[in-house]
C-alpha cells in the first residue's frame, strides 16, 4: 500500500468568493483527511461557472489521488457541478436509474424536470448510497461530489472515510516562549538536514506560557524523533516550555 495519497479539494459556489457564506467545508476535509493519513495539496474556490468546474475538475483528477468536490449539486440555476466535470472529461451527462426511483419515492406527486436535473450525473459516474442517506454520493473516477451543506457533507464523508486510509502522520508539537526571530535560522538548518519531516511555525498572540508553537510531522516515527531530537539540542537555553 503506498504509504502516501494525495488529495485536491474543489469548494464550488459563488456564494463562498462572494463572503455570503463562510467555508467551512474545505477545513473539514482537510483535517479528516490528514487525520487518515492523505496529505491534501491544493484547495480551491471557484465560481458556479461548467467551464471552470470541468477545468479544475480535470486538472485535479490528474495531478491527485484523490479529489473532493463541495457544492452545486441541488436542483437550482447554478447547481451546475456535474455538468462541469461532464464537460471537464468530455462525456455526456445521463440519467441515473437508481437515482430517479430515489427521487420519485421521496417527491411523488412533486416530481418535475427540475428535481429529476439531481438524477443527472457523467456517464460513467458511480454512486454508493446506503441506508439513513439523504441522497446518494457520487463519484467519477477518482473525484468524489459532495454537496455544499455541511451536515450533509460530514454524513456522507463519515460514510466512507475509511477507504482513504493510509499510513498516519506521526505529530509533535513543541512550545516555545522566544519569538520566531531567535531560533529561525536553527529551524532553517534543522528543516533542511530532515527532507522527510514537514516543519510548521506558529506565532501565538495572548498566551504568557509561549509565543510559538512548532509543529513536526512525519510518516516516519523514527525520522520524526531524530529531527524533533536534533531541534530542541539547539534551541537556545530556556526557550522550550514543553513538548507533546
Amino acid at each position: 500500500m503506498k504509504t502516501t495519497k494525495t488529495a485536491g479539494i474543489i469548494i464550488i459556489g459563488n456564494e463562498i468568493l462572494s463572503g455570503k457564506v463562510h467555508d467551512v467545508n474545505s477545513y473539514y476535509l482537510a483535517f479528516e483527511l490528514r487525520g487518515l493519513g492523505v496529505d491534501v495539496r491544493r484547495i480551491s474556490v471557484i465560481p458556479d461557472e461548467t467551464e471552470i468546474i470541468g477545468t479544475e475538475a480535470l486538472k485535479f483528477s490528474k495531478r491527485y489521488d484523490y479529489v473532493f468536490t463541495s457544492g452545486g449539486v441541488g436542483p437550482t440555476h447554478d447547481d451546475v457541478t456535474m455538468a462541469g466535470i461532464a464537460r471537464g472529461f468530455d462525456v455526456k451527462l445521463a440519467m441515473h436509474a437508481e437515482i430517479k426511483n430515489i427521487l420519485t419515492a421521496k417527491y411523488k406527486n412533486n416530481l418535475n424536470s427540475v428535481v429529476l436535473k439531481m438524477a443527472e450525473i457523467p456517464e460513467g459516474a458511480e454512486v454508493y448510497f446506503k441506508d439513513g442517506m439523504r441522497f446518494p454520493l457520487v463519484f467519477y473516477r477518482n473525484i468524489f461530489i459532495f454537496p455544499g451543506i455541511p451536515e450533509y457533507l460530514k454524513d456522507k464523508f463519515s460514510t466512507i472515510k475509511e477507504r482513504f486510509r493510509v499510513s498516519a502522520f506521526y505529530l509533535k508539537r513543541l512550545f516555545l516562549n522566544v519569538h520566531e526571530s531567535e531560533f529561525a535560522e536553527i529551524l532553517n538548518l534543522v528543516v533542511s538536514a530532515n527532507p522527510r519531516v514537514q516543519f510548521g511555525s506558529y506565532p501565538i498572540q495572548r498566551k504568557q506560557e509561549y509565543r510559538v508553537i512548532i509543529t513536526a510531522e512525519s510518516k516516519s516515527e523514527a525520522d520524526l524523533n531524530m529531527a524533533v531530537d536534533e531541534l530542541t539540542g539547539r534551541l537556545p537555553a530556556g526557550a522550550l516550555v514543553m513538548v507533546e
